[in-house]
């Protein structure tokens, strides 16, 4: 008997979001300090820093 294509592609899904959250970096509170207190120091912009860490600006700013 074959599934409901609805179905297949909703576990697709849950698969791909699965796998998402699994390889998201998850930051310390002293890194996200350290990011932080680089930016502020103002040697490099934040774009730089933000591309050089791996993050968004809107995270940074965040």
């Amino acid at each position: 008997m074959r599934q409901k294509p609805g179905a297949r592609k909703s576990h697709r899904e849950k698969v791909a979001k699965d796998i998402r959250r699994a390889t998201r970096k998850q930051y310390s509170a002293e890194e996200k300090i350290r990011i932080v207190l680089d930016g502020l120091k103002g040697e490099d912009s934040i774009a730089e820093l933000c591309r050089r860490k791996g993050i968004a600006q809107s995270l940074y700013y965040s």
